[in-house]
């Protein structure tokens, strides 16, 4: 199979989908292998180690996506790629679609095979594709909610550790999962006073065992919310369901209780995000004011420490990529159960149900398919 290693082309989006380690392992399994010229810069790779790999340099995407069997991105097409993707063609990358109507018809459009990372699940529920990005991400909005609270941020001037003397900070996380609890460790780590929330109650036992002293988990309801969101300094939204966009557990209402200068950080927003005031912003312009709460709503915040994130990432995706490579795609979702929730969007059909209720377009079961 002809493999296509893309160049991010969203704006301030540095990582790249495969390390120079990874092209040399799908080499070894005597696949060929295109990347973009200078795909790898933003990460720290040049071309000459992907050349040293066994790639081949290919000077323009059009070119990649003209040859490529399978094409890689880290963050979705963008409206230049869409009339560049083939029919049959694998697109395999994080889609995001229940929160991309425009993609999602250009997708059904092309009759292309499009496997999302995000959806690739194990019999445990996980997301082994999701879960480095996810760590990173969590990591990172405590790291930037912490950032952004001084004051020449916009925010109200509270280091959250506080100091002897001094109280610290209070930060809240909804949602318990990967991010949340990645976001609420190192806010921890920080010495804040952090309420992690979550709706299920075999997951908060599991937080309470886990988590340091200073992590309170709590039964998330609109209540709590509510009161949390009056003392909160931080406020990290962490909520995901599996291809579906999130859930509005903060309404603007609710941010009027607010202290002014508190920082909301919205890592739900890939999915829509979980605030009712959120909406995507970049790393060059990452955050807003509304009604005097600081919101940072960055749709691709791994990207800002783009190296980690990429070994991170391939470490995650290059099994699941030499499975497709090496059996095709059909064979490779018959034989890995993990890869067939993977499917969104193949041959015109919207496989994934989140995505067909989202946009209320028709549902085809991906084994009427198979």
């Amino acid at each position: 199979m002809i493999i296509g290693i893309l160049k991010e082309i969203k704006v301030a989006e540095h990582r790249v989908c495969m390390t120079p380690a990874g092209v040399e392992v799908i080499r070894q399994n005597g696949h060929q292998v295109l990347v973009e010229d200078n795909a790898g810069k933003g990460s720290g790779f040049s071309n000459e180690e992907y050349v040293s790999a066994g790639a081949e340099i290919i000077s323009t995407p059009a070119e990649v996506y003209e040859k490529a069997d399978m094409v890689m991105h880290v963050k979705e097409p963008q409206p230049s790629e869409y009339s560049l993707i083939r029919q049959d063609q694998i697109v395999f990358t994080y889609l995001h679609l229940a929160a991309e109507l425009e993609l999602t018809k250009a997708l059904v459009k092309a009759g292309s095979v499009n496997i999302a990372y995000e959806t690739i699940q194990k019999a445990d529920g996980s997301l082994p594709l999701l879960t480095p990005m996810s760590e990173v991400a969590g990591r990172m909005a405590a790291q930037e909610g912490a950032k952004y609270l001084e004051l020449h941020q916009g925010g109200s001037g509270v280091l959250l550790g506080g100091v002897p003397g001094v109280p610290p900070g209070n930060v809240v996380v909804i949602g318990g999962g990967i991010v949340g609890i990645n976001a609420a460790r190192m806010a921890c780590g920080l010495g804040a006073k952090v309420y992690l929330l979550d709706t299920n109650l075999d997951r908060l036992r599991y937080l309470s065992e886990v988590m340091p002293s200073n992590c309170f988990p709590l039964m998330s309801s609109p209540p709590i919310i509510r009161d949390l969101l009056t003392r909160a300094d931080l406020v990290i939204g962490a909520v995901l369901i599996p291809g579906a966009k999130a859930p509005k557990l903060v309404t603007r209402e609710m941010l009027s209780g607010m202290k002014p200068g508190s920082v909301m950080v919205d890592v739900a927003i890939d999915q829509g995000g979980c605030f009712e005031t959120s909406k995507a912003t970049t790393h060059t312009e990452p955050t807003y004011v509304v009604d005097g709460i600081v919101h940072y709503c960055v749709a691709n915040m791994p990207g800002a420490v783009a190296k980690t994130s990429t070994m991170a990432l391939t470490n995650a995706t290059l099994p699941y990529a030499l499975q497709i490579a090496n059996k095709g795609w059909q064979k490779a979702c018959r034989d890995n159960k993990e890869i067939k929730p993977g499917i969104n969007v193949v041959m015109g059909k919207v496989t994934y149900r989140a995505v067909a209720e989202a946009f209320d377009m028709e549902y085809v079961d991906i084994d009427t398919i198979l």
